[in-house]
C-alpha cells in the first residue's frame, strides 16, 4: 500500500529553521507532482507549495523568499526548507503528492492523490 509519512517537524523560536522530510513508501509506477500544505488552528488547509516532475517550483505569497521546496525522485521523498520563520507559520503540515500507484493483477493503472498525516510545526514569539 502507498504511504506518504512526513517527519522534521518540531517546536523553533521565531527566526529559525526547519526542515521537514516526506517519504513514499509502496510500488509506485509514477511520482508527478508534489506538494506541502498546511492548516493553522481554526483555519483552513492551504497550499504552501508545489513541485512538478520538472522541478517548477509554486509557493504561496506568506512563504515566498521563505520557503523552499525540493524533490529526490530516487528516494521518492519531497522536502520543505523552512527559514526565518514566523509565529503565524504554526501549523499542521501535510505532505501531498500525485502519483500512479502499482496494482496486482490490473493492466492499465491511474493516478491518485495521496496525503501524509501530518507533522506539527509551531513557532514561538
Amino acid at each position: 500500500q502507498v504511504q506518504l509519512v512526513e517527519s522534521g517537524g518540531g517546536l523553533v523560536q521565531a527566526g529559525g529553521s526547519l526542515r521537514l522530510s516526506c517519504v513514499a513508501s509502496g510500488r509506485i509506477l509514477s511520482l508527478n507532482v508534489m506538494g506541502w500544505y498546511r492548516q493553522a488552528p481554526g483555519n483552513e488547509r492551504e497550499l504552501v507549495a508545489t513541485i512538478s516532475k520538472g522541478d517548477i517550483t509554486n509557493y504561496a505569497d506568506s512563504v515566498k523568499g521563505r520557503f523552499t521546496i525540493s524533490r529526490d525522485n530516487a528516494k521518492k521523498a519531497e522536502y520543505l526548507q523552512m527559514n526565518s520563520l514566523k509565529p503565524e507559520d504554526t501549523a499542521i503540515y501535510y505532505c501531498y503528492a500525485n502519483l500512479t500507484p502499482y496494482i496486482d493483477g490490473t493492466l492499465f493503472h491511474t493516478s491518485r492523490d495521496y496525503w501524509g498525516q501530518g507533522t506539527q510545526v509551531t513557532v514561538s514569539s
